[in-house]
């Protein structure tokens, strides 16, 4: 059964909450999420508007890909609400989904190259799954939804 516009909604904000990149850097954890960073030493938070507007003079170039993922997810989203309210094309969604899940890849890749940090893609395994959970199902069959 292909789930319909609410739940795909539902599903799309949820992937916003999860952190996209887990960051181990010792004994110390960051989170990455869309909104910005988590760290646990000092606990704090750093919006990913004051990481790329405030500090971007120390803004590794590997993890630039981490906005476009945001605007990626983002898009994915207005697709998202569009289902609810309107009509979605689940193709810019899944596309936007899917994008946004491999932008994370340079970010998990280039922390890894550092030497003590472990980057876990969190956030690329878990939009990928939801993509293809949620969103596969459509393009498989005779694209009818339960919502048309």
């Amino acid at each position: 059964m292909v789930a319909d516009s609410r739940r795909r909604l539902v599903v799309v904000a949820l992937l916003g909450l999860f952190p996209w990149t887990v960051l181990v850097i010792g004994s110390e954890l960051t989170l990455v999420f869309p909104a910005g960073l988590v760290n646990t030493n000092p606990p704090s938070f750093v919006s990913i508007y004051d990481f790329f507007f405030r500090f971007t003079d120390r803004v590794p170039s590997f993890i630039q890909s981490w906005r476009t993922g945001v605007l990626l997810y983002l898009l994915a989203l207005a697709s998202a609400v569009s289902g609810v309210v309107w009509r979605e094309d689940p193709r810019i969604t899944a596309l936007a989904l899917v994008g946004a899940a491999l932008s994370q890849v340079s970010v998990f890749l280039g922390f890894n190259r550092r030497p003590g940090y472990v980057a876990l893609p969190v956030g690329t395994v878990v939009i990928l799954a939801a993509v293809w959970w949620y969103y596969w199902p459509l393009f498989t069959t005779d694209g009818t939804t339960d919502d048309d």
